[in-house]
């Protein structure tokens, strides 16, 4: 009960730090990214069923999707327009207002009564187009994508044999994925459309051409099948292709299952963020009542505080600090913004907000990331049994329906 009950006071905290309530208290977000024409709409609508439905997501072999879809569950099938999204604080979209009106003309919303929508969310994105200007798109393409992908929990990146490429846009996209490798999944798609040999050779060619994008030890996961509701085509492996879609199944259900787990995980890392701020600032305005005398002049002062914080140790002196890693210390150049917004005369030094009966402020956050959110994942998981897949309250079992009915 006490760890719930910190766990609703840094919701507060990270609420009040520009987290919105939305974003905090949502689904699990799958973000499927890609060339275009690779197989992501029919993906979707083959694991949603919604096949044949006049809420299926339109395919083709040209481009076909311009918009960002959002695939939510609902009472029944209906669509919602990005503003209306945009505009809902109790929603997890509302801060994409930033990005414009063009790009929220480019958002759409579908609620589909389906059960695995229950517990999670699908964004189907644009496809990447090699030869396609950012500007000609009329929005920021790049930085939304960066919104969907910090916020997403599983991320589908899928090719089709003829498309593995590596142009700009990809690349940059990729570049975009730098930190986040374990959600990262890689699909393969429209398997069956090659002979054993050339698969082997395509699977070759797609690690060969995202291996200097991908900088990592462990590769992610590839799913190699036919994400579509067709019989795959004969003379091909498809005991293979229908083990990897119930392997992806069971990834896509694990996702939803630790759903609490990456929650308190999401707070825990926001947390650390918040008590680095704090202790930056405290540094910042130390340093900066401490160069002053009764004839400085303020602002030159802290101008040059500001300008170089290592001439100061601002940032070597919160290294001393326990529990704080180098690599999680922000730019130095965002403070200069930062405080330009924000002058220092507004803040009060952390010493100067402890009281007798409250306590510090920052020790119960120190206190929260060491030991009480921790704790609290440490139960979650002594109540947990990682073995079992519980697709009845997911509703992974419902789908794909049609691929089932071969065996």
């Amino acid at each position: 009960m006490r760890a719930l009950v910190l766990l609703g006071c840094l919701l507060a905290s990270l609420l009040f730090s520009g987290q919105a309530d939305g974003e905090i208290t949502s689904k699990p977000m799958v973000l499927f990214l890609g060339p275009w024409s690779v197989g992501k709409s029919t993906m979707i609508n083959y694991l949603l069923g919604l096949e044949n439905t006049r809420y299926q997501l339109y395919t083709g072999a040209e481009p076909t999707t311009s918009e960002f879809t959002v695939l939510m569950h609902g009472p029944k099938l209906k669509t919602i327009e990005g503003i209306v999204m945009a505009a809902d604080s109790a929603r997890s979209f509302s801060p994409l207002e930033k990005f414009g009106q063009n790009f929220l003309e480019k958002l759409i919303g579908i609620e589909v009564p389906h059960k695995l929508l229950e517990r999670v969310t699908f964004v189907d994105t644009p496809g990447i187009i090699e030869n396609r200007k950012q500007q000609e798109r009329g929005y920021p393409f790049n930085d939304v994508c960066q919104w969907f992908i910090d916020r997403a929990d599983l991320i589908f990146v899928v090719f089709d044999p003829t498309k593995l490429d590596v142009g700009l846009e990809l690349e940059m996209l990729f570049r975009q994925l730098k930190g986040r490798e374990s959600q990262i999944r890689i699909i393969l798609n429209k398997a069956d459309n090659l002979a054993t040999q050339m698969l082997m050779r395509v699977y070759g060619a797609l690690f060969w051409s995202l291996a200097p994008l991908i900088n990592v030890t462990e590769p992610p996961r590839v799913y190699v099948s036919s994400f579509w509701p067709q019989e795959y085509k004969p003379d091909t492996h498809q005991e293979l292709f229908l083990q990897e879609e119930i392997s992806l199944l069971e990834d896509l259900n694990q996702v939803i299952e630790n759903r609490l787990e990456n929650k308190i995980a999401f707070i825990r890392q926001h947390a650390i963020r918040v008590r680095i701020h704090a202790l930056l600032v405290d540094r910042y305005l130390q340093t900066y009542k401490d160069k002053m005398t009764f004839f400085s002049d303020g602002e030159l002062v802290f101008k040059d505080i500001v300008e170089d914080p290592d001439k100061f140790y601002i940032f070597k002196t919160i290294l001393a600090k326990t529990n704080v890693s180098k690599f999680d210390l922000p730019n130095r150049e965002a403070y200069k913004d930062f405080f330009g917004i924000n002058p220092i005369s507004s803040f009060k030094l952390l010493s100067q907000q402890c009281s007798y009966m409250g306590g510090c402020f920052l020790e119960k956050i120190e206190r929260a990331i060491t030991q009480e959110l921790p704790g609290l994942l440490g139960s979650l998981g002594l109540g947990k049994n990682p073995g079992a897949l519980n697709c009845d309250k997911t509703g992974c079992s419902e789908t794909p329906k049609n691929r089932y009915r071969k065996h």
